[in-house]
């Protein structure tokens, strides 16, 4: 075997390392239900990982090089979400996707979540995980295409727990499937796999990891956001 050839496979075998170490802490996480800051220890222990493997921090997509650029386009995806979700919550037929029970807060804890348990309990763990850490280890050995649909897929499979208790959580979703199952769960990973390929364009496009950072934000930390003004406008449901 040439060492070219031995390169690859090692790349290929520590890029299975990764994917099997985010089944484990997908499982882990959706059994014992750790507090949030356990989850940015988890995404610091990935990077702590990737870096001691001889990935670079612009590899990893946190090159100071490009720290602008992230933040630009970070800005603009916040400023897309925002406008899409004040439609979404001003027209009736699409405000139940905001009426998520377990956001329905008082306003401080809503702020919490949003600032704090969102980007570094749920964000932070997460991006590091598919467009940094994974997609940093799939770049040496796959090319740009496969490594977008690599992490997309993968990121949509992550969110199959979630799911299991969407329907129970969120009535726009009990709304369209009559609860809980398997329609909830598909629907779901197809849909995260949608937002994993706009996040890792993002990515791609900025050569940073903050832009697909701030529209994750966004898509999460704002819907709590929009879902208290939904529950007010409609509290009925």
């Amino acid at each position: 075997m040439t060492r070219a050839a031995a390169r690859r496979t090692r790349d290929r075998v520590m890029s299975g390392a990764v994917v099997l170490t985010l089944a484990a802490i997908n499982l882990t996480d959706h059994l014992l239900h750790p507090p949030w800051w356990v989850r940015t220890l988890e995404g610091a222990g990935l990077l702590a990982w990737a870096r001691l493997d001889g990935l670079t921090w612009s590899q990893l997509g946190l090159g100071r090089d490009r720290l602008g650029s992230g933040c630009r386009w970070a800005g603009g995806a916040i400023a897309v979400v925002a406008g899409v979700y004040v439609v979404g919550v001003l027209l009736p037929l699409t405000r139940p996707a905001f009426q998520d029970v377990r956001y329905d807060l008082p306003i401080g804890a809503a702020l919490h979540t949003v600032f704090v348990v969102i980007p570094f309990g749920t964000v932070a763990l997460e991006e590091l995980a598919f467009r940094s850490v994974l997609w940093g280890m799939l770049s040496r050995h796959l090319q740009a295409w496969q490594v977008l649909a690599a992490t997309s897929t993968l990121f949509g499979f992550w969110h199959v727990f979630p799911a299991l208790s969407a329907g129970k959580t969120n009535l726009g979703v009990s709304d369209a499937v009559g609860g809980s199952g398997f329609v909830a769960v598909v629907g779901t990973v197809l849909l995260t796999t949608i937002g994993g390929f706009v996040f890792g364009e993002l990515r791609r496009r900025s050569g940073s990891v903050l832009a697909s950072t701030g529209a994750h934000w966004a898509t999460n930390a704002l819907g709590v956001l929009f879902g208290l003004v939904a529950w007010r406008l409609d509290p009925q449901r």
